[in-house]
């Protein structure tokens, strides 16, 4: 820790694009906080904010939570061990007295999730359940600020998809969101929020809202499942990794990414944002 404090909140992922929202919200709120962080250099310069050393799967991640009553727990980077890191920091927050955790997950978590890493969102949810933590589980659809990445370089979106929905939601609208329970984690203890934006949309209405926003040509062509696998096969990624890339379509064509919560609009106070207010 760089220096003695008295936050009560913890914040993980405080330098990537989630947890940092969070954290200049909860600054702003007049808050103090921690932001227990792998790289503490790279955390943001917040007012009562200070930083610790803390990486998911380290046996001294305990130590950076000591003090801590509410922790914020982004999930870890996708990787082979993800979920045996997201248990053993589970684990440590339990060790450190943690009082309640917030743990962002997925949208439909299940352990027969066709999305192969909602299983491991499920399982930690578990985890957490079963540490005796008392929790809150938001559970985020896609990302709405991520769609822009799926457009090919011709302008194409493909993926087996099919005629399938999803309510992707602002990272904007989760921050606020994650803000308003951590600053009063008592009020939703045992609960589990839908994360999503305010409508559910085809991959092809998707395509043309870029194409408005962006004003570029944007179209989905749909793929079988066999044809994206031979056309993700050329970056040389893991098979969990493309498992997961082509399991994101095919759980948005059997349904599991459709519908419309009002919990972020219940959460924030604001309606949820459109994808076209999201993306440039």
């Amino acid at each position: 820790m760089t220096r003695p404090d008295n936050a009560k909140i913890a914040i993980t992922g405080a330098t990537g694009r989630i947890g940092g929202r969070i954290a200049r919200r909860v600054a702003a709120a007049g808050a103090a906080q921690r932001m227990a962080v792998p790289r503490p250099d790279r955390a943001p310069q917040l007012p009562g904010a200070t930083t610790a050393r803390c990486a998911y799967g380290d046996r001294d991640a305990a130590r950076a939570l000591e003090g801590i009553e509410v922790l914020f727990m982004i999930s870890a980077p996708e990787s082979p061990d993800r979920l045996s890191r997201h248990l053993s920091f589970v684990d440590a927050a339990a060790e450190a007295g943690v009082r309640h955790v917030v743990y962002l997950s997925f949208f439909g978590a299940a352990p027969d999730a066709v999305f192969t890493l909602a299983r491991d969102h499920w399982a930690t949810e578990e985890h957490i359940r079963d540490s005796g933590l008392s929790f809150t589980f938001l559970r985020d659809n896609l990302y709405a600020d991520f769609m822009p990445a799926l457009v090919g370089q011709d302008g194409v979106i493909r993926g087996p998809a099919g005629e399938g929905r999803a309510a992707v939601v602002a990272q904007d609208d989760i921050a606020d969101a994650a803000t308003q329970v951590l600053l009063n984690a008592t009020g939703h203890e045992g609960r589990t929020y839908d994360m999503t934006g305010p409508r559910s949309l085809s991959m092809a209405e998707i395509a043309a809202i870029l194409s408005e926003t962006t004003g570029r040509s944007i179209t989905y062509q749909p793929e079988t499942v066999e044809d994206a696998y031979r056309s993700r096969a050329s970056y040389g990624a893991p098979d969990w990794q493309v498992d997961a890339w082509v399991s994101t379509y095919t759980a948005i064509a059997a349904g599991q990414l459709d519908g419309v919560s009002d919990d972020v609009p219940r959460l924030t106070g604001h309606a949820a944002t459109p994808l076209a207010d999201v993306v440039p």
